[in-house]
């Protein structure tokens, strides 16, 4: 882990004015501030997050309204309140970008005493917020929005497993201690159903690509890797989030402010058309030209392999085929979430664009919408320099991540040399297959393990044939392999054929 932090620069500590600039805080917020904001402290307002998450950034609450609307409230922490333009912390957080996660250890944005402490919605503690307050009609369309600085006090801290057991009724003891705010998450639940089949309808991308889970003991060494499994509690709280970021984008684009969007363009064509050589071996067709290329496609088709054998395979191959999400200081919307504005406003304590937007609302707030057009194209350069470098950080984390994950896959492998798994076939290359196992880890059978045939790469159908016996390998394959070697040092898994 540390050759790794070392390979890619990163930065393991904080210097130490930054520290003090953070400590300054300490954990209490300052009460001269109170009467600027919106009081939401007598409600009940929740976070719900996984057990070890501990810098909590968003909070929600939702209500019926007479009119049969729903109001949904997301509370995000004001770490921009903290995070002051031009401050050490602010230089420093610009420099990483992003927190980056590297089983069992953080790489954070901002120091632990933000990050943790004031910035974080702790349960039962005052805390500054910007909150943007939504309501909601019965088709999932959104209404109205307003965006608010706020006070809250968080009632409880949930946990994903504890908010899913209370919907399923699945576990007394749960249900019993959150008994008063049961109907607050099954209303959660209603209003997440409704805002999911709007965006399936649109064409959502619900790419169902399971992550790994790997438990690492306390001396980092892997125990056990299996599949990340999510529940409908994570869908309730990740609905909420992409309805508030584009309630956000959409207002400020139609203020033409300055901003930092989340851009994620339409596929090029030439991807598409390889894609649907792929699809060709499951009997299925993205239909596209050039100037109709839409999401709903690509939904119909991860529609399709929903709960089959070939369902994650196929969501991989359509996720090569996307472009990647960046950060941009024009609103081009997001291919991915169907949507035609949309930023990153739930998260900054550990992502800069967020900070950045952050600070961006509370000027248009404070001056009442009305600010100077000198500042606007100040801010406008900044936008720009900040999204790039946003941008870049982010491709560094996710190249990390990654790496961090493969080396331990192919530590637990070490160990099990020789024996036998089932696995589907990933990929199909001109030097071998890859191979994945049911619990997330890929391996590589070269050429010359795949029995005493000679095999002939098929590019244009991406599989391979048997010169003498015509048997194919083509992608979403069921085969049995053996571990033949693993190296965490080079992070690779390789097998063989059974």
């Amino acid at each position: 882990m540390l050759s790794l932090i070392k390979e890619h620069n990163l930065p393991s500590t904080f210097p130490e004015p930054v520290v003090q600039e953070a400590k300054k805080f300490e954990n209490k917020v300052d009460k001269k501030d109170i009467p600027n904001r919106v009081d939401f402290r007598d409600r009940e307002i929740f976070t719900i997050d996984g057990e070890d998450a501990k810098d909590l950034d968003d909070a929600v609450r939702v209500e019926k309204l007479e009119n049969g609307n729903y109001k949904l409230e997301v509370h995000i922490a004001d770490v921009s309140f903290y995070v002051r333009e031009d401050s050490l912390l602010d230089q420093e957080a610009f420099i990483r970008g992003t927190s980056i996660y590297m089983l069992g250890r953080v790489i954070p944005m901002l120091p632990r005493e933000l990050s943790n402490g004031i910035c974080s919605l702790n349960a039962g503690e005052d805390r500054f917020t910007l909150s943007c307050i939504m309501e909601i009609d019965g088709k999932g369309n959104v209404v109205s929005s307003e965006i608010v600085k706020g006070i809250i006090k968080v009632t409880e801290r949930m946990s994903y497993t504890d908010v899913q057991a209370i919907i399923d009724n699945t576990n007394a003891q749960t249900k019993k201690r959150y008994k008063p705010y049961i109907s607050q998450f099954k209303l959660m639940e209603e209003l997440a159903i409704i805002l999911k089949n709007k965006r399936m309808e649109q064409g959502y991308l619900n790419l169902d690509i399971p992550e790994s889970k790997i438990d690492l003991d306390i001396d980092g060494k892997v125990v056990n890797i299996s599949k990340y499994e999510t529940t409908f509690a994570h869908e309730i709280i990740e609905q909420f989030m992409l309805t508030a970021n584009e309630a956000v984008a959409e207002k400020f684009f139609w203020l033409e402010a300055p901003f930092i969007y989340r851009v994620h363009e339409n596929p090029d064509l030439e991807k598409i058309q390889e894609l649907n050589k792929f699809l060709f071996n499951f009997g299925m067709k993205i239909k596209a030209n050039k100037d109709n290329i839409y999401p709903k496609e690509f939904a119909k088709i991860l529609e399709e392999v929903k709960g089959k054998e070939e369902e994650k395979v196929v969501s991989n191959l359509v996720l090569r085929t996307l472009k990647v999400a960046r950060y941009e200081a024009e609103n081009k919307g997001h291919f991915g979430i169907a949507s035609k504005y949309y930023c990153h406003f739930t998260s900054p304590i550990r992502r800069y664009p967020d900070l950045f937007i952050h600070r961006v609302i509370s000027k248009y707030l404070e001056e009442n919408y009305d600010v100077s057009e000198k500042w606007t194209e100040k801010v406008k350069t900044q936008a720009e320099e900040r999204a790039k470098q946003s941008s870049e950080r982010e491709k560094i984390a996710t190249k990390v991540e990654r790496e961090a994950e493969d080396l331990k896959k192919a530590e637990y492998m070490e160990k099990r040399i020789g024996k036998e798994y089932e696995g589907i076939v990933s990929s199909v290359t001109s030097f071998g297959i890859f191979v994945e196992l049911e619990n997330t880890v890929e391996g590589l059978i070269r050429f010359d393990d795949l029995g005493d045939e000679y095999f002939i790469y098929d590019e244009e159908r991406k599989r391979l044939i048997g010169e003498r016996t015509n048997k194919t390998y083509k992608i979403g394959d069921k085969v049995t392999i053996r571990v033949k070697k693993a190296s965490k040092l080079l992070r690779q898994v390789d097998f063989e054929l059974v």
